[in-house]
Formats: structure tokens, sequence, C-alpha cells
């Protein structure tokens, strides 16, 4: 049920991009939207794409031609990916003048070059950086917008706490070296007009986390991507993985510019361990999201765009946890009209945590990459459920979810 739940929320909203397809970049924000050069909404409805773990290269190039990944995006109704990168790429020149081939070989990926070859075969011997142009250039050549995510500074999987890359100061975290990698980034695609945002860092989280620092450094590497690039929207995260800038209401964040500032937050089941499985879901639904509002929520109030930029499901669609938690989250994030961006498109990685070809579950296509989603009866279930919903209007996919916002009176 879930899983098939989650592919109507997809499908339905592929039908609002496809109403705003023809927009005009770059885009900026009025009071809690993002909208496009004329003043119109732009919802962003996103999928995340790795490109931030050992081998620097955007998951899944050996298993299908980028183009035929970009149109599948496009045909998923996805009007915006978050492809994530590592700090290091944008400032260290060794790692970044290595090809695809030789990040390959030396992590021993024999296998992957050989898929790279086949069905990429123009990129295998760009350099990492090129490679990365090269995706976002064929994602605008299919319309797609893109947001640029500092995921990580070494690269690698993400996240722990203990992991070395988690806030200002950490091993693999020099501030110094964050902004100047920033400033590259924004630099380089300045003028490239389907990447319409630069997200400054990714889950800040860590014993070393503090409030300050976090006004200090993102408000300093804002400035630098707004001067880099100030055509692109400016992404930035809070503390706790992204779970709270509940401090943003008593000390704003102050900027010399306006009008391209979005939050984001990012929002899973396993964020509450295992309440949505052990407790009654309505009122697990119920905390979890008036906890939402009081961390980050209340900037929707006070005028200012927020963002889920992860939220996901295991696709196979056996984690009870997962299931009952996307019921909240769909029901939530269609009340608030919330922009959102899934994770993730990938259904396997080169390399993660030492395996090779890890399967991702929480990934939207398979292993193998070919267009398949995981649940194909689910997809069947989706056209029917938007076909009778569409004439109506999105509501919610649990009335009782519906009540149960109602009674916390987030709604505006």
């Amino acid at each position: 049920m879930g899983a098939s739940i989650f592919f109507s929320f997809i499908t339905l909203f592929s039908l609002l991009t496809i109403l705003q397809a023809v927009r005009a970049l770059p885009l900026s924000t009025s009071s809690r939207w993002i909208v496009d050069e004329g003043g119109k909404r732009v919802k962003l409805s996103c999928v995340n794409w790795a490109n931030h773990l050992e081998p620097v290269v955007a998951e899944g190039l050996n298993k299908q031609p980028l183009d035929a990944i970009s149109k599948k995006i496009v045909s998923l109704g996805f009007n915006c990916v978050r492809l994530t990168w590592p700090l290091y790429l944008a400032t260290n020149d060794t790692l970044a003048s290595l090809t695809v081939r030789q990040s390959f070989q030396s992590l021993g990926l024999t296998d992957a070059i050989s898929g790279v070859e086949r069905n990429n075969p123009k990129i295998i011997d760009l350099s990492l950086i090129e490679a990365l142009q090269a995706v976002v250039k064929n994602l605008g050549d299919n319309n797609v917008m893109v947001i640029l995510d500092n995921h990580i500074s070494k690269p690698g999987w993400c996240c722990s706490d203990i992991d070395g890359n988690g806030f200002f100061n950490d091993q693999y975290f020099n501030p110094d070296l964050w902004i100047q990698g920033l400033t590259r980034i924004a630099s380089l695609f300045n003028g490239v007009s389907n990447v319409i945002g630069i997200s400054l860092r990714n889950e800040l989280r860590g014993p070393g986390s503090n409030v300050d620092d976090w006004y200090t450094y993102m408000q300093k590497g804002a400035e630098a991507v707004h001067k880099a690039n100030p055509k692109v929207l400016v992404f930035l995260s809070g503390l706790k993985s992204d779970k709270n800038l509940s401090f943003l209401r008593k000390r704003p964040l102050k900027l010399s510019f306006s009008g391209k500032v979005v939050f984001e937050i990012h929002w899973y089941a396993f964020s509450d361990g295992v309440a949505w499985q052990s407790r009654y879901p309505n009122l697990v639904c119920s905390i979890v999201v008036n906890n939402l509002m009081k961390q980050a929520g209340f900037l929707l109030n006070e005028g200012w765009p927020l963002i889920v930029t992860e939220f996901g499901v295991d696709q196979r669609g056996t984690n009870l946890n997962d299931n009952r938690y996307l019921d909240c989250f769909l029901a939530t994030a269609s009340k608030l009209d919330l922009d959102w961006a899934v994770w993730t498109l990938v259904g396997s990685y080169y390399l993660r945590e030492g395996v090779v070809e890890m399967e991702e579950f929480y990934g939207i296509l398979n292993k193998d990459w070919n267009g398949h989603l995981r649940d194909d009866d689910g997809v069947k279930t989706v056209k029917l459920f938007v076909k009778q919903n569409t004439v109506k209007g999105w509501r919610s996919c649990s009335p009782d979810y519906t009540m149960m916002l109602k009674s916390a009176k987030i709604f505006f």
C-alpha cells in the first residue's frame, strides 16, 4: 500500500509539473513561494541523484545512457534533480582532474568501467568535474532543473555524527575550504540556466554543532554563493541532520540580498525510531507534525520558502514503519503545499561502504536502472487514483490524518 500511495503522489504532481513546463528562469522567492521571472509559482518536484560517493560520478551511468536516465526522470513527473557533490571535487584539483576511468580504476571497479564504456562512451574519459557538467547539461537539455547540493566533504557515504564531515571545523570540514568550494561551483555554473539553486551543506550534525557557528558560517556561505552567482536560489539546511531550524524564530538570518533564500529540512520514518509501527499511527502523526511545525514549519507562516529536500521509503513496500510514516508525510506535504525532493532515484551504487553494486532499496529505479519501478502493480493503481482525485483536487491520502491535521490547526 505504501509504495502505491507514494507513486500516486509522484504521478499527481507530474500533472502539475506538465502545466508549468514552460517557465521563465531564473527563479526567485516571493514570501513562502518559489516563483519564476514572471512571478508565477514554480513547484519543485525533485528527485535526489547521488554524485558524492567515492567514485565521484553520478550513479547509474554504468547501467543506462545518461539521456535515457534524464528522460526517465521526466517521464516519472519530476521537474528537478537534487544532484549531490562532495566538497573535495571543487577544492582538490588532483581529484577533479581524474577521469571517470581513472577514478574507477583507483577503486578496482573494472565492471563499472565496462558499463560506462558501453552506455556512456563519451563520458568515460572526461574528468570528474567535466562529467558533473555533462550530467547537468543533459538534464537541462531535457528541461530538468538542478539543485547542486554540497552533500559531504570527503567523498563517501553520508551520514554519521562521527564521520568528520558533520559540522564546521570537523576533520574534513574546513570552513574556509568550504567557502572556496561553494564559490568555485557557483562560478562554474554561472550562466547554466537549469541550475536554479545551490544547497550550502547537507545535514549539519555531530557533537560540535552549535547555533552561533551556524549563523557565522552559513551567512558567509550564502553570501559567497550569491556573489559568485546571483541568479541561483541559495538553500540553507538546519541543525540535527537537517531537522531543526527553530533558532530562526528569535534570531533572523541577516544577509545582504533577498528573494533568493530557501530553507530545507529532511523527514524520514527512522527519524522517529520505530514509533510508526509500535504506536497508533494517527497519534504518532499528530505528535510528529506538531513537532515539525515547531522545528521548521513555522517558517512558512513567516514568509519563507521551505522544501523537504529528502524524504523516502523502502520501495519494496514491506517496511511497516515506512509505510505508515508515508501516509502522514503525504497528507502533510499536500496540505502545506510543500516543495520536495524524494530520496532517491538511485537503484544501485558503484561502491557504497565497501560494497560493490550495493542495491538501494529506497531507490525508485531497480538495481539495473532499466526503468522498472519496484512496485509495478502500484504504478497501475496510480493512474486510476489520480484520475479519481484530480477533478476535486488533492486533499489527502488518509482522511484520518486530514482530520488530525485540522485539529492541529496548521493550515493557512
